[in-house]
């Protein structure tokens, strides 16, 4: 299959620019039959995706550099997850760092793209706006390890609406959903009020219990069992080659030492160091008897 994920943490290299970040990616991702010009564009264009032309040729930075916000690298490593035009991909928490248009602009761009190329896209969101929220197809609510809600996002305020917990007006739907199913403070509220009732626990049991029996939960099973009964065609992904690979990969760690200061400037100047002080500690100490006295 055919897949990506993108990982909560960004996991990139301090010392590259965006476009170098972009291209070393493209060359190892896209196949050797694609034109070296055609993999360039497709690196461009995807950075354009994702709002980040303007930053092309800046570092991405770390600890020890200035460079990228953590709102930038997050959209950075989306743009190198979906650079290959895929057909599933996973997305750990996109919006995490990212202001409410730079969210909204980034999902939007994954929808997009997802609808042009057929892609699937899993994504675990926490505290998404009510725009993002309206960019869902599909919303799968979990608590306590049980599944609450699994069908399409514009149903699920009528279906807890129908259990007793309708969504108030003027409120963010994904707000009211997790405010209804978070019990982390139920204990905590209880030894304040010891007449109310655990709400959460309560508000679980209903709303799994309800879902287990409704419509949504058995088209949600045949759509399961029919996927399972499906022939599994295997798909090749279709990348660089082993020798490309070696070479781009080689060609990307040079370039990271030869910038890094600490990684290998500073590692000369300590084995210089150490050579000198060991060269002269020994300096024309001789090779006879009288020499180890």
């Amino acid at each position: 299959m055919d897949q990506a994920y993108v990982t909560q943490e960004n996991v990139l290299m301090a010392t590259l620019t965006v476009r170098e970040a972009i291209y070393y990616s493209a060359q190892i991702q896209l196949p050797d039959t694609m034109p070296m010009a055609e993999k360039l564009a497709r690196a461009d264009d995807t950075g354009r995706e994702m709002g980040l032309t303007g930053a092309m040729d800046t570092r991405i930075g770390g600890r020890s550099s200035k460079g990228f916000s953590g709102g930038q690298q997050k959209r950075l490593s989306i743009c190198l997850g979906i650079l290959t035009r895929l057909r599933l991909l996973f997305l750990d928490e996109p919006t995490s760092g990212l202001d409410s248009a730079a969210s909204f602009h980034v999902m939007s761009c994954i929808t997009g793209l997802a609808a042009r190329e057929g892609m699937t896209v899993v994504a675990v969101v926490l505290q998404p706006c009510s725009e993002v929220f309206e960019l869902f197809h599909g919303l799968c609510l979990l608590a306590a390890g049980n599944t609450i809600f699994f069908g399409p996002a514009s149903t699920a305020a009528e279906f807890f609406a129908s259990n007793g917990y309708p969504c108030p007006p003027m409120r963010n739907p994904s707000d009211h959903f997790l405010r209804t199913v978070n019990k982390d403070f139920d204990k905590e509220r209880k030894e304040r009020l010891q007449l109310m009732p655990a709400f959460a626990d309560e508000a679980i049991d209903i709303l799994v219990n309800s879902y287990k029996s409704s419509n949504t939960s058995e088209v949600a099973k045949q759509e399961i069992r029919h996927i399972k009964e499906m022939a599994r065609a295997t798909i090749g992904r279709n990348c660089a080659g082993f020798v490309t690979k070696t070479l781009v990969l080689t060609r990307r760690s040079f370039v990271n030492m030869y910038r890094d200061i600490g990684y290998y400037w500073l590692r000369l100047a300590i084995y210089v160091s150490i050579s000198v002080c060991l060269g002269t500690i020994f300096y024309n100490v001789g090779y006879g008897p009288d020499s180890t006295r």
